[in-house]
């Protein structure tokens, strides 16, 4: 591939280099050699900048100064490098019709440029569009409905009544649809409620592996357009997810909570359930939500990494903040009130 095919993807300006010069593929800063773009956008990696040695570099313009090689100027370098990683990408052959091994039901709906991966199934009603691809060891319940070019990689579950917009991209090992944590109490054991609602989600959302998401008890979990979800999320029952709000790995979020649009959870961050998160929210890694949040902004909770030694120390002293808050306000009992002012 050429310069000039790999800055019109960017939309960026190339400087230095000869546009017609050949690029194999795409390296870090500090790997890449005479026959690699690579890109900077965030500024721990500068330190590579000036000792890097690929053809170009992808960053912003002022970086550029900086950069002993040529450049290829973007406002938005993250961005421009999504759009050449994707030249690189490797193709994958187009699949269609069903594989000898795959079992589809007789009153399910197939398109006929779908593919039905090996050892897949199709129950009952199912409904798969156009272009979708069914990967190997799929299960697919009874009248779900699969929305055209999806791709459901490998070991998907999508049970009953779950209905999947377009273009979504779900990986090996999620379970979309499966029964929400509904038990009610009687006397010393549980009692499992029916769970009566479904799943709806929206177009191009994207699932990570071993991530699952429950159906509503009685109305649905509804993921609305552009979602992400990384790697072993669990969404609860009835959860609302708004459009283009994006969760990191290991995020547990509780039932009937609602997240609004264009929000971000941080890793391993927990969201209560039955509470409302507004629009434009980010929620840092292992934050605890356990009440509403109203304003939009950056929140954080919790305690970050220390030396074994000093976290001995802070925590032991937490332990009698209870403590010192009593003696405190007992001193000030006794102190006259125009020293407190």
């Amino acid at each position: 591939m050429t310069l000039s095919e790999v800055v019109a993807a960017t939309g960026g300006e190339l400087r230095g280099a000869d546009p017609a010069a050949a690029v194999t593929g795409l390296a870090a800063l500090q790997n890449a050699g005479p026959e690699h773009v690579s890109f900077l956008a965030n500024p721990r990696y500068r330190k590579y900048l000036k000792t890097t040695r690929a053809a170009a570099v992808i960053l912003a313009p002022e970086n550029a100064d900086s950069c002993p090689v040529p450049v290829i100027i973007s406002l938005n370098p993250q961005l421009a490098y999504a759009a050449v990683a994707a030249l690189f990408a490797p193709r994958e052959p187009r699949h269609l019709g069903i594989h000898p091994t795959a079992w589809v039901s007789d009153t399910a709906e197939v398109a006929t440029d779908a593919w039905i991966g090996p050892q897949a199934a199709i129950e009952d009603g199912a409904v798969i569009e156009g272009g979708v691809f069914v990967g190997p060891h799929c299960v697919i319940g009874k009248g779900a409905v699969i929305g055209a070019q999806t791709r459901l990689v490998a070991r998907v579950t999508v049970c009953h009544g779950v209905r999947l917009g377009r273009r979504v991209v779900v990986h090996p090992g999620a379970v979309i649809g499966s029964d929400g944590f509904g038990f009610a109490k009687d006397g010393q054991r549980w009692i499992k409620i029916p769970q009566l609602g479904s799943v709806r989600i929206g177009d191009d959302v994207e699932i990570g592996a071993n991530t699952s998401i429950d159906r509503g008890a009685l109305e649905d979990t509804v993921i609305e357009d552009g979602v992400i979800l990384d790697n072993q999320i669990q969404v609860g029952h009835n959860v609302f997810i708004g459009a283009h709000t994006a969760a990191a790995g290991c995020v547990g979020i509780c039932g009937s909570a609602r997240i609004g649009r264009r929000c971000s959870l941080g890793g391993g961050a927990g969201i209560n359930g039955h509470l409302e998160i507004v629009d434009d929210v980010h929620i840092t890694g292992m934050s605890m939500v356990s009440n509403s949040i109203t304003e939009p902004g950056v929140y954080s909770s919790g305690l970050s990494v220390e030396p074994n030694r000093l976290w001995n120390k802070i925590s032991a002293r937490l332990r009698r903040l209870d403590e010192l808050f009593k003696r405190v306000s007992a001193l000030e009992k006794k102190m006259p009130k125009d020293a407190l002012d």
